[in-house]
């Protein structure tokens, strides 16, 4: 049965992309696209135009840097390494959103 894709929550997907690049390392736009989705086990579909703003909203913070380098597939693509302030915003931005996600669960909790 497929999954129905569901909907980026605004400010969750910095916090993905530091994840990824802090587990995988230097990733190209699509190589953290794709693991986005396959770890969401594809109920997250992020195309160039969700993508692409994100990294350079990183990029022009400082918690990311690009370098242009070869694909596995032999083409020229920019390439994405999370930064020391990137993993200290990773940590702080993890720490906000599992509060936040505590006291939505709390409140969630209070209908049933």
């Amino acid at each position: 049965m497929k999954k129905t894709p569901i909907p980026i929550l605004q400010g969750t997907l910095d916090l993905m992309i530091l994840r990824t690049l802090a587990t995988m390392g230097p990733q190209h736009a699509y190589g953290i696209a794709s693991r986005i989705e396959q770890v969401s086990g594809d109920q997250l579909n992020l195309n160039q135009g969700t993508i692409y703003p994100a990294l350079i909203r990183l990029e022009q913070h400082g918690w990311t840097q690009a370098s242009w380098g070869t694909t596995e597939n032999n083409r020229e693509a920019k390439y994405y390494a999370i930064t020391k302030a990137g993993l200290k915003g990773l940590k702080e931005e993890t720490n906000r959103w599992r509060q936040m996600s505590s006291v939505v669960e709390k409140l969630l909790a209070e209908e049933q």
